[in-house]
């Protein structure tokens, strides 16, 4: 009986190739980030700071669809078995964390 052997792990992350792309972003929500401190410092009207907490959150959820799509294509869909079937019920269940917020 042949026995099947575990998959490799993957060689990079699934945003390794668009990683330098990844951080630019993060980056700039940083900057969002801060600018709706120094908002709530200088005491700008509400709603134009939850405005820009709308913009900021709307910004990471691109993030998180972004990982979402290169964890499904570069982890998940090349493993076999139960190991794709495991990265299976992980993916999910980060995907109803995520829908969860809202």
């Amino acid at each position: 009986m042949p026995t099947s052997e575990p998959a490799p792990p993957p060689t990079g992350r699934g945003y390794t190739a668009s990683k330098d792309q990844l951080l630019k972003r993060l980056r700039r929500i940083e900057g969002q980030i801060r600018g709706i401190e120094r908002m709530v410092e200088d005491d700008r009207y509400c709603i134009d700071v939850l405005t820009q907490i709308s913009a900021a959150q709307a910004a990471l959820e691109k993030v998180a669809l972004g990982l979402l799509d290169g964890h499904a294509r570069s982890c998940v869909l090349p493993a076999d078995g139960q190991l794709q079937a495991d990265r299976t019920d992980e993916l999910m269940a980060a995907v109803g964390r995520l829908v969860k917020r809202g």
